[in-house]
């Protein structure tokens, strides 16, 4: 009996060969490999979501302040807050508003720049123009 318990120990102390442990880490390599760059292009997806979002909600700030007082307010940014004609609107992490003003911005309009600067540059800067229907096309600044 002891004689074939020792049989049956011995028999199952047979490990993976070197070939199927490459094959497995070859296996994990790839599919690491198509997920990193995935992940990455989701993370930007959720930064520029979130820009888009907060502009938004200065841009609904601004015409509210403008119903009110029939001038649009100056936008004062600061960290995680900006500041909408005495209304504090909060921000996502990272993202900084400002107002543009001068050349190719009507009058009676406001044009809106956005960008995320706790990213290292994985956005790019979102604008949003009153006089040409709100969140412009990707990079194209308010003219």
């Amino acid at each position: 009996m002891l004689t074939r318990i020792r049989t049956a120990a011995e028999e199952k102390d047979e490990g993976f060969t070197l070939i199927e442990l490459l094959v497995v880490i070859i296996i994990i390599g790839i599919l690491a490999a198509i997920a990193i760059p995935v992940f990455l292009s989701q993370r930007k997806k959720a930064i520029e979501s979130g820009m888009k979002s907060d502009l938004h909600t200065v841009a609904n700030e601004m015409d509210s302040f403008y119903v009110d007082n029939q001038t649009y307010p100056a936008v004062t940014s600061g960290t995680g807050t900006v500041d909408v004609g005495g209304t504090s609107v909060h921000l996502s992490k990272g993202n900084v508003v400002s107002a543009m003003t001068g050349d190719g911005v009507a009058t009676g309009t406001y044009c809106l720049r956005i960008y995320n600067d706790a990213t290292g540059g994985i956005a790019s800067a979102v604008y949003f123009d009153s006089d040409h229907g709100g969140i412009q096309p990707d990079g194209d600044a308010c003219a």
